[in-house]
C-alpha cells in the first residue's frame, strides 16, 4: 500500500452562490508527515478539511485520499451529553458494527492513551474543555486512523491548555507516525507540531509558502524559545500578514 495520505492536484472549491474558497492547491500528505495550515480567517482552511475527509467535494482538480481510515477533531468537541465519557468514545466502534465488549476495550484504551482513564464514568458537563477535547481525541483514536485531520481543535482554550494539548498531539504522532494535517491560527502551534507548514493567501485560499521544519526528534517546550524557532516564526507571520494585505 501507498504511503501517500493524501494526494491534492489542482483543487478548486466554489460555492453555489459563486464564492470560490480554494484555488489551484496542491498538496500532498505521505504516512509520517504532519503538516499545519495557517492562513487569514475565511481563506478555505476547513474547507480543505471537508474535502480530505469526504464531506465536501471539490468543484475543480482532483482530491484523491488514499487512506483507509480518516480521523477528524473538530473545533468544537461535539460530544453527545446524555452519553458517559466511555460511551461516548466507543460511539465510533459502536457505528462501525464492534461488539460491546470490544468497543468498551477500544474506548479504554484509547482514554489511557490521552490519560482519562479515570474520568470513564463520568458525563461530559462534568469535565474542563481540555479535557472534553481529549475526549474527542481518543473518540478518534479508536479509529486507528492512517490520516488525521485536526479542525483548529485547540483554538478557545486558555493558552497553557492548548499548548499541553499540543504536546499530546506531538506525541502521538511521533507513537503512531499517521499522516496529519492541521489548521490553525497559531504560529507556535503550527511549527512546533509539524514537519511542515503551510502558509495560505486570503479568498480565494492559495498556498503562498511552504516551510519545511527541521527540527528532529523529541519537542520540548523549550523549542519554541530557540533563535532557529523564532526565525521560522517571522518567516510564517510575514508571509500571513501579506497574504491579509492581498
Amino acid at each position: 500500500m501507498s504511503d501517500l495520505m493524501l494526494d491534492f492536484r489542482d483543487v478548486s472549491l466554489t460555492y453555489p452562490g459563486g464564492t470560490t474558497a480554494l484555488a489551484s492547491v496542491g498538496l500532498r500528505v505521505a504516512r509520517g508527515e504532519f503538516v499545519s495550515v495557517v492562513g487569514p480567517s475565511g481563506c478555505g482552511k476547513s474547507s480543505l478539511l471537508r474535502i480530505a475527509s469526504g464531506l465536501g467535494t471539490a468543484t475543480g482538480g482532483e482530491a484523491v485520499v488514499g487512506a483507509e481510515r480518516v480521523g477528524y477533531v473538530f473545533q468544537d468537541a461535539t460530544l453527545l451529553p446524555w452519553l458517559s465519557v466511555l460511551d461516548n468514545v466507543a460511539l465510533f466502534p459502536r457505528l462501525t458494527g464492534a461488539g460491546k465488549a470490544v468497543r468498551r476495550e477500544q474506548a479504554r484504551a484509547a482514554l489511557e492513551t490521552v490519560g482519562l482513564a479515570d474520568f470513564a464514568t463520568h458525563l461530559p458537563h462534568q469535565l474542563s474543555g481540555g479535557m472534553r477535547m481529549r475526549v474527542s481525541l481518543a473518540r478518534s483514536l479508536t479509529l486507528e486512523p492512517d490520516l488525521f485531520l485536526f479542525d483548529e481543535p485547540f483554538g478557545a482554550l486558555d493558552e497553557l491548555t492548548r499548548e499541553l494539548l499540543g504536546e499530546e498531539v506531538a506525541r502521538l504522532f511521533a507513537e503512531r507516525r499517521f499522516a496529519g494535517v492541521f489548521v490553525t491560527h497559531s504560529v507556535s502551534e503550527a511549527l512546533y507540531l509539524s514537519t511542515r507548514v503551510l502558509v495560505m493567501s486570503g479568498r480565494p485560499g492559495r498556498i503562498t509558502d511552504t516551510v519545511e521544519v527541521p527540527f528532529a526528534g523529541e519537542r520540548t517546550p523549550a523549542l519554541r524559545f530557540t533563535p532557529e524557532f523564532g526565525a521560522l516564526a517571522q518567516r510564517i507571520s510575514t508571509g500571513l500578514r501579506e497574504g491579509y494585505a492581498a
